[in-house]
């Protein structure tokens, strides 16, 4: 048997790079999958986080590699474009008449929202500015929240958005996210746009996701929500078939468009 000391540099490099595909993972799983103590596991993570690779949290480790960075608001309209299109037509067949949703931020719902500039038997609630211009010259009834502007996703988000979101009661949100995975839910850039995701999601009888399949599997730094809040995923056919069915089996229905 080779002496654990040995392995060392291979072992590192084994741990560094399970956290950079999954982005966040617990110290039980990684005994699991490198079949080593917790202590050694530890002793590796003080390691990888003394060499930056890593950052260390509560019960395990992130990864600086691979921690979604957002891009600029027109940056992300360009990416998977005809996805979203699709995915935002799957969407429109959801809404039907006298209806109250929720257009969140982000590209892929915006492409729903330049679709409902014919309906006028909808009520629109939105923290999404580029929603709101899309919608303010004519179609449904338009309600913004208030917070602060967050310029980088142009959403009004945070703890002001309370007041006026707890006097609501939604029958649809339409969610975006910037990733969404098994263990850690759907997550975001920022902490206060994921304060009032959350918020959204408590107060709407239907979630639905609006996710292209790049998003699958990926984890950002701040959570917005978890599978459980969610009833439904839009995406596209890229999807992973194995995620896909275990969103099945959390009860969550999968349309590919």
């Amino acid at each position: 048997m080779v002496a654990p000391k040995e392995l060392a540099p291979q072992r590192l490099d084994n741990l560094r790079e399970l956290i950079r595909q999954t982005g966040v993972i617990r110290v039980e799983q990684l005994c699991r999958q490198l079949n080593v103590s917790p202590a050694t596991v530890r002793r590796d993570l003080d390691e990888l986080e003394k060499s930056g690779a890593i950052r260390r949290v509560h019960g395990g480790a992130v990864s600086v590699e691979s921690r979604l960075d957002e891009p600029l608001f027109d940056s992300k309209t360009s990416i998977a474009a005809k996805e979203k299109h699709r995915i935002a037509q799957a969407a429109l067949a959801l809404i039907g008449s006298d209806e109250t949703i929720y257009l969140d931020g982000g590209s892929t719902v915006l492409e729903l929202a330049r679709l409902l500039r014919e309906r006028t038997n909808l009520t629109v609630v939105t923290n999404s500015l580029r929603a709101a211009i899309e919608l303010s010259g004519r179609g449904p009834r338009l309600i913004l929240i208030g917070g602060e502007l967050r310029r980088l996703s142009q959403t009004v988000v945070g703890p002001l958005s309370r007041h006026v979101l707890e006097g609501l009661h939604l029958d649809k949100a339409f969610m975006g996210t910037i990733g969404f995975a098994l263990s850690e839910g759907l997550t975001t850039t920022e902490p206060s746009e994921a304060f009032t995701k959350e918020l959204v999601m408590a107060r709407s009888r239907e979630v639905i996701l609006l996710a292209d399949s790049s998003k699958a599997g990926k984890v950002s730094f701040a959570r917005a929500g978890t599978l459980e809040n969610l009833h439904a995923v839009i995406t596209d056919a890229g999807i992973d078939q194995k995620f896909a069915k275990e969103l099945t089996k959390k009860g969550i229905k999968v349309i590919k468009a």
